[in-house]
């Protein structure tokens, strides 16, 4: 299990650009699959995009082309990349295993705000 921590949130004008980072505690990050995902308020969470560890990413249809998911293995590091951003991007955003449990060790989040 892993212990991810986020941070890189915060409010930007609708079209504007922001980059989460995600620092990973534990043992084999190297070799798991990480992803990030999102919550937004009375929603449930979202798989929004993904990374193998070899760097092979898949993205939901709804960030397709906007966001960009990286790693650094060598730094135990996950980044989101996200531009063009929407009020409907507002949520709170989350690292994680592609595996993790709902019920596992989840971080803080950071709090993206998309709003004129």
């Amino acid at each position: 299990q892993v212990q991810p921590v986020e941070s890189g949130g915060g409010w930007v004008q609708p079209g504007g650009s922001l980059r989460l980072s995600c620092a990973v505690s534990g043992l084999g990050f190297g070799f798991r699959p990480m992803a990030w995902f999102r919550q937004a308020p009375e929603k449930q969470r979202e798989l929004l995009a993904d990374i193998t560890s070899a760097g092979t990413t898949n993205y939901q249809p709804s960030v397709k082309g906007r966001f960009t998911i990286s790693r650094d293995n060598t730094k135990n590091m996950v980044y989101l990349q996200m531009v063009n951003l929407q009020p409907s991007d507002t949520a709170t955003y989350y690292c994680n295993e592609v595996a993790a449990s709902p019920l596992g060790f989840w971080g803080p989040g950071t709090q993206v705000t998309v709003s004129s």
